[in-house]
């Protein structure tokens, strides 16, 4: 009779046996029946130079964007070390998800610090333009005239406007932790480059996913950041593992992922699946800026996919509440 761990492994295994570990890449942008093909696999794709003819690609750099947004109040999140939405290990070992500082900045401030950072010492706290609240069409809206007002091949096929389109704007310090998003994801890098670590769903058993306390970083008295716990609120599900640190915070199965790596370069797009899990960092155009916008479209909740990818989820938390049984009355049993 087989085990869990059984059933996790051979689904693992199955999984990146008969898939590539590499995205497509396409020459052209696809038609809404060859994007479908993809969405119903679950299949990620780039394609390179796919948005190289909008404006944005071509105009933006630091002088154009300060003309355009100026000293309007932007939202900016601020973190110690660019450590936003991420897993951080509190004062008694404990296991937080941090949360950023919110506050609101004029544009051309929060631009010339995110440059002199990079370009300069690189010290200091880290800020990131990163609301995920359709700010390209809301804070940063001056600019939206610039790309495209929906992804042309994606809205016909998926039948559907999208639910928001967001701007990144942050320097290399900025890291976005292992995480997944329930949204079909069409991301465009502007300026600079993008490294994105992806994880199918079959994965899940591998992230080491847990219920995590929210915490939140704000000013001491002092001036510096301190992460306090959201008193009240409901605990967070996240990956607790770092595909770029081995076994740091895995799993025995930890070891069967197979990271799929892919770099966006200027006017590059990528299609993200939704439930693909993925860890970004980025780098910098000469001027110590990168820039990206995405386009999210809801998931298609009906159908199988989703309450299949939620019995695998459940099966691997299931597996990993056993491990950690196991584990306690092991140290029962020594004292």
């Amino acid at each position: 009779m087989c085990s869990i761990d059984d059933v996790q492994i051979h689904l693992t295994t199955a999984y990146h046996e008969l898939n590539s570990q590499t995205p497509d890449e396409l020459n052209t942008q696809p038609s809404p029946l060859e994007f479908m093909r993809y969405v119903a696999r679950n299949r990620p794709f780039v394609i390179r130079a796919g948005v190289s003819d909008w404006k944005a690609v071509k105009a933006w750099d630091v002088e154009y964007l300060r003309t355009v947004i100026g000293d309007n109040e932007v939202n900016v999140a601020i973190t110690p070390s660019g450590n936003a939405d991420s897993v951080v290990q509190g004062a008694d070992g404990s296991l937080l998800f941090a949360k950023p500082m919110e506050t609101t900045e004029k544009f051309t401030d929060f631009l010339d610090y995110v440059r002199n950072q990079q370009l300069g010492p690189n010290e200091g706290e880290v800020r990131y333009a990163q609301t995920q609240n359709d700010n390209l069409r809301g804070e940063y809206k001056a600019l939206f005239q610039d790309v495209e007002k929906d992804i042309a091949w994606a809205r016909i096929a998926l039948e559907k406007e999208p639910d928001a389109i967001n701007m990144w704007i942050g320097n290399s310090k900025s890291v976005s932790a292992l995480h997944r998003d329930n949204y079909e994801n069409i991301y465009c890098q502007i300026i600079g480059r993008k490294h994105f670590i992806l994880l199918p769903p079959t994965d899940v058993a591998c992230v080491r996913e847990r219920e995590l306390t929210p915490a939140t970083y704000s000013r001491t008295e002092e001036g510096r950041l301190a992460l306090r716990q959201d008193e009240g609120a409901e605990k967070v599900p996240f990956a607790t593992w770092d595909p770029e640190k081995g076994g740091h915070r895995g799993m025995p199965l930890s070891e069967l992922a197979r990271p799929m790596r892919v770099t966006l370069e200027e006017g590059d797009v990528l299609y993200l699946p939704t439930l693909w899990y993925h860890k970004v960092s980025q780098s910098c155009s000469e001027e110590g800026i990168c820039i990206a916008v995405n386009y999210w479209y809801d998931m298609e909740f009906g159908g199988s996919f989703y309450p299949m990818s939620t019995f695998v989820r459940d099966v691997a938390l299931l597996a990993m509440e056993g491990e950690n049984k196991l584990r306690d009355e092991a140290k029962r049993s020594d004292n």
